[in-house]
């Protein structure tokens, strides 16, 4: 019995050694699948982060076009993502989707202000009056003003 309590966490620890090494290894494969995927003309983003197009794929690199006319080599494993060609473009060229988004907010409050003002024009109140009042009828004590002391 006192045996298989000591062997407990040795069988516990194998055993999540296994899990972590093999889902290392589905990410792995899952990345080199994609890799495999790459054409000429698609969009790449390194895992430096740098967007390019690929234009040539060999045995272990890759040659991309980083902007026109400027090329360069890089090893198949640095490439972090192959994107689809509306995501390619969205980033790199600013291509945005059909939908129209206002610039401003002001289309979208202009009916909550419209009804706002309806509702204040009906329900006028006096408002409070917060300004700082001088002399005697703020109750000035012994000449002195809030916060000031004999000390000099």
């Amino acid at each position: 019995m006192n045996n298989i309590g000591m062997l407990l966490p040795f069988i516990v620890l194998i055993g999540a050694m296994f899990l972590m090494t093999r889902s290392a290894k589905k990410k792995q494969a899952q990345a080199a699948e994609m890799r495999n995927q790459m054409q000429p003309g698609t969009g790449v983003r390194t895992i430096g982060g740098m967007y390019a197009t690929v234009k040539e794929i060999n045995d272990e690199t890759v040659l991309l076009e980083v902007a026109p006319g400027v090329h360069a080599v890089y090893a198949k494993n640095s490439i972090g993502a192959v994107l689809d060609d509306a995501e390619y473009n969205r980033i790199v060229h600013g291509d945005e989707p059909d939908t129209v988004v206002p610039d401003d907010v002001s289309s979208l409050t202009e009916a909550a202000q419209d009804a706002e003002e309806t509702s204040t024009e009906a329900a006028v109140e006096p408002k409070a009056d917060l300004t700082k009042k001088t002399g005697a009828a703020e109750g000035d004590k012994d000449g002195k003003a809030d916060g000031e002391t004999e000390a000099k």
